[in-house]
């Protein structure tokens, strides 16, 4: 029998997707489950973007650009220009998602063997984009008692070796909702001017932000131009999660011409997320005040009671839609499958991510779960008094 690649063997399982087939298994048997593992917004996707796809006129569904089209690059190059983000549209690859858009640069600046400094807990998905590509994560772990605020740039430094290519942030950050200051960023643009290193940041929730913090984007730093990229997407701003278009933005034109190739080699972006991308350009501001008023209120609540759960640990987000929750248990894997299982209260249970797979150093955060505040605040409540009673059967 031929053999699987160490590649593929060393691929990580999605810490949010592994438990699905247990959640099937509880519907089956007639339990309701809330689903607080994944980001995907319950919010409407804006009208104008389905409505753009409804009413479109193409007679042949063809390649678009590789690159994107010129419509939407140059679209979203205004949008940014709106944000104090300078770009022009030949500074853009658009891409299917953001995922695709990372996969392309770390294929651009790294070789096998390469280094790459993450703050920790980090998207889980940057675990398997590195294995893909060989490249070895340097994590510098961000804590729960300072709210995952950004480490001490002393604790980057020890890191960098000659094999160090890039230092990559998620901001607002996805999975504990933290919130980079404009003061972190120009740390950490100090460090990458010193040590000419690439600044990588993922900020697809860059409209998401609370308590009247500002999000500041690495684009604005007009000193390392040649060494920032911007990861972006339209999955989370518009809740359109299944368009599957997001972006690389960089001034660096090496950059873009080699992230070019890489997206030739795949052909092109879907051509009606696109078009539905483009459209949804047009969203009114109030669509957002509304939007990030609705999740202020459920991060509220999902805190609140979260806080009444004897032994709990919760930070609080100051973006995004997710917080890390500490939990009075040893193996919250364990947990997260035992609740799916075996228990459920008034024939409802819980679904939520374990947080170890957020990490990349072995055995940190095993007692910490994500919660992605997605749902409305009545069954957001069910949710955190159902984890409150599973935990005192659970300790039994």
């Amino acid at each position: 029998m031929p053999n699987i690649s160490i590649k593929g063997k060393s691929m990580p399982e999605s810490p949010i997707r592994k438990l699905v087939p247990y959640a099937e298994d509880a519907k089956k048997r007639g339990i309701k489950v809330f689903k607080l593992n994944i980001g995907q917004p319950d919010i409407e996707t804006p009208t104008q973007a389905i409505d753009a796809v409804k009413n479109s006129d193409i007679k042949i569904l063809a390649y678009s650009r590789s690159e994107g089209s010129d419509n939407y690059r140059s679209k979203l190059a205004q949008y940014y220009s709106k944000k104090n983000i300078s770009v022009k549209q030949n500074d853009i690859i658009v891409t299917s998602g953001a995922s695709e858009a990372l996969f392309f640069t770390l294929g651009s600046i790294m070789d096998p063997g390469d280094e790459i400094i993450i703050p920790e807990p980090f998207y889980a998905n940057y675990n398997g984009f590195s294995v893909a590509n060989g490249i070895k994560i340097l994590p510098i772990t961000s804590s729960i008692e300072d709210n995952f605020s950004l480490p001490k740039i002393s604790e980057f430094k020890k890191l960098i070796t000659p094999k160090t290519k890039a230092i990559l942030i998620c901001n607002p950050n996805n999975p504990t909702g933290y919130l980079y200051s404009k003061e972190e960023i120009k740390k950490l643009v100090e460090i990458v001017r010193e040590y000419d290193l690439f600044l990588i940041a993922d900020e697809v929730y860059r409209e998401f932000t609370y308590d009247g913090y500002k999000h500041y984007s690495i684009m604005e730093e007009e000193s390392i131009d040649q060494n920032a990229i911007m990861i972006d997407s339209v999955s989370k701003r518009y809740s359109m999660c299944g368009a599957r278009i997001g972006c690389v933005v960089s001034k660096n034109k090496e950059l873009i011409k080699t992230v070019l190739k890489f997206a030739q080699a795949r052909l092109s972006p879907p051509t009606f997320a696109q078009i539905a991308s483009l459209a949804a350009l047009e969203t009114p501001e109030k669509y957002f005040d509304d939007v990030i008023k609705e999740y202020k209120k459920r991060r509220d609540v999902l805190i609140k009671k979260l806080r009444e759960i004897p032994g709990i640990k919760v930070s609080v987000p100051k973006g995004a839609f997710y917080c890390i929750v500490e939990l009075p248990v040893d193996d919250a894997n364990n947990f997260a499958s035992w609740l799916l299982k075996n228990f459920s209260l008034n024939n409802e249970t819980v679904m939520v991510a374990p947080a170890e797979g957020f990490y990349s150093s072995i055995d940190t955060g095993k007692n910490q779960i994500r919660i992605a505040y997605v749902l409305n605040e009545k069954d957001l409540i069910s949710a955190t008094n159902i984890i409150k009673e599973a935990l005192i059967q659970y300790r039994n």
